[in-house]
C-alpha cells in the first residue's frame, strides 16, 4: 500500500488551474523528486498538501485513510531555514518539543545526538546570525527530524546555499532516507540534484502543472555523475525543461 495517495488534486488562483486532477503517490521508504520550472506550482502542492490552503478539488488518502491534509503525518522542511533569530540554535531545535508538549529530558537528548550526528555540536548555544547558512540548514534539518514524523516535504531546502555547501549537504538528506528510515516527498528545479538523491523523479509541466514523464533510479547510493545513464537522463529533462516558457506563479 501506498503511503501517500493524491488523487485528482486540483488549484484554481485567479481564475487559472495552477494543477488540475493531478495524481501522486509515494510509497513507503522511498525518497522521490517533483523537478519542474519556477512557478509551475510545485510549493502549491505542497501547501495543499499540508493544510497551509485548501485543494479546490481532490482527494488525499493516508495509508489508506482519506485526510484533508497531512497535518501529524509529515514533517515539512521549507526553502528558507525559518529559525527563530532570538532562539539558540538548540532552542530552535526543540520548538517541535515545546509546542507538542513532549517529554523535554528525553527530546533534549534526542537533539544532543541529532547536534552531534549532523555536525552542529558545540554551536548548540550559538543564535542563527553567528552561524554560516549551512549550519542553519543542518539546525531546520535538526528541527524537522524532532517531529518524529515519517515522511519529510522538503520544498527546494538548499536552493539558498552556495554550490560547495549545497553539495555537502545533499550528502546529509541522503541520511533521511538510509540512517533515520524516513519517506521522503521533495520538489526542486535542480536536476542534477534530484538524479542525485531520488530513487524517482518525475518531471512536471508548467501551469497547469502535470507529471509529464517519470524517471526510476535503481543506481546505487552515494551516485557521482560519472555515470552515462543518468547524464543521458539530465540531458534529456533539460532539454524538456528549456523547452518550456517561463510560468507567472505558483
Amino acid at each position: 500500500m501506498d503511503m501517500l495517495q493524491l488523487s485528482g488534486a486540483t488549484k484554481i488562483y485567479n481564475g487559472q488551474a495552477v494543477f488540475s486532477n493531478l495524481d501522486l503517490s509515494v510509497s513507503p521508504g522511498q525518497f522521490k523528486v517533483l523537478v519542474g520550472p519556477s512557478g509551475c506550482g510545485k510549493s502549491t502542492l505542497f501547501d495543499g498538501l499540508t493544510g497551509v490552503m485548501n485543494l479546490d478539488r481532490g482527494k488525499i488518502s493516508w495509508k489508506g485513510e482519506a485526510l484533508a491534509h497531512l497535518g501529524r503525518h509529515a514533517a515539512y522542511m521549507q526553502q528558507k531555514d525559518l529559525l527563530l533569530p532570538w532562539f539558540s540554535l538548540m532552542d530552535n531545535a526543540l520548538l517541535p518539543a515545546r509546542t507538542g508538549k513532549m517529554d523535554m529530558t528525553r527530546m533534549k537528548s534526542r537533539a544532543n545526538k541529532l547536534f552531534i550526528r549532523l555536525g552542529l555540536k558545540g554551536y548548540e548555544s550559538h543564535h542563527p546570525h553567528e552561524v554560516s547558512g549551512g549550519m542553519r540548514q543542518r539546525c531546520a534539518l535538526v528541527r524537522t527530524l524532532m517531529f518524529n514524523r515519517d515522511l519529510i516535504l522538503l520544498d527546494e531546502p538548499l536552493s539558498a546555499l552556495d554550490a560547495i555547501t549545497r553539495r555537502r549537504l545533499q550528502s546529509l538528506l541522503l541520511l533521511l532516507q538510509t540512517e533515520f528510515n524516513k519517506t521522503i516527498l521533495m520538489i526542486t528545479h535542480d536536476i542534477e540534484e534530484a538524479l542525485l538523491l531520488a530513487d524517482e523523479v518525475c518531471l512536471l509541466s508548467p501551469q497547469p502543472m502535470a507529471i509529464k514523464e517519470q524517471f526510476i533510479l535503481d543506481q546505487p547510493k552515494p551516485r557521482h555523475f560519472n555515470d552515462p545513464d543518468l547524464l543521458k537522463i539530465k540531458e534529456y529533462m533539460l532539454a524538456q525543461l528549456e523547452g518550456e516558457p517561463t510560468c507567472e506563479a505558483g
